[in-house]
């Protein structure tokens, strides 16, 4: 068992995190839901999404900025994700189309966000190939949260995602089949899917460089 992430002050987390973590997008190793679930990949056409991590720097520690979707999205209703969203053509790559989405939806300055890398390339069931950005952000977060999107915004501590007894496997029946997938247990919210599993990546990742994202 690797020695527990948690404890470390937040300027020796903040080295690791910039050491750990890919420089180039492509250089990553794709895992996805599929992976998790234990099932063949499915192949249709994937389109191309990037998600922003943000880690937002407090005196007690760091935290992960997420949000809440709204129940009437057509994708991921209602649930705990990323700030994020499919590239569209006037995107630069997936820093630009994360750091806008981000912008997008919650207000989050792009001026504000110290990109450091990226965790690997995720594959979702919903047909989506997301590169998660990951970002440093210094409090005041000044937010405008975009209610047609965002039902809310909350911070989960690092130290949650850190902890590997936090990464629950649970298992439901989808299209015939019984799927494994990630939970993150934090107080009423229900963390799960590809933004637990990129989490439990990024924990992994943390511990040892060389670890699956999705495994």
């Amino acid at each position: 068992m690797q020695a527990p992430l948690s404890p470390l002050s937040a300027p020796v987390l903040r080295d690791l995190i910039r050491e750990r973590l890919l420089l180039h997008p492509e250089a990553g190793i794709a895992g996805g839901d599929h992976v998790v679930a234990g099932v063949p990949a499915e192949s249709p056409p994937l389109r191309s999404a990037a998600v922003l991590v943000p880690l937002v720097e407090h005196p007690e520690g760091f935290t992960v900025l997420l949000t809440r979707r709204t129940d009437h999205l057509q994708h991921h209703a209602g649930q705990v994700s990323f700030p994020g969203g499919g590239v569209e053509p006037m995107d630069s790559g997936p820093v630009d189309t994360a750091l806008r989405e981000a912008e997008e939806e919650i207000g989050l300055p792009r001026s504000r966000v110290e990109v450091v890398g990226y965790l690997d390339p995720y594959q979702t069931v919903t047909g989506f190939l997301v590169t998660p950005v990951v970002g440093f952000v210094t409090p005041p977060v000044p937010l405008r949260p975009d209610p047609e999107e965002v039902a809310e915004v909350f911070e989960l501590p690092l130290a949650v995602v850190l902890d590997e007894r936090n990464h629950q496997r649970h298992s439901r029946e989808f299209r015939g089949q019984r799927r494994h997938f990630y939970v993150l247990p934090y107080r009423d919210y229900y963390i799960w899917g590809a933004t637990a599993a990129m989490l439990v990546g990024f924990a992994r990742r943390l511990a040892d460089p060389t670890a699956s994202a999705s495994s």
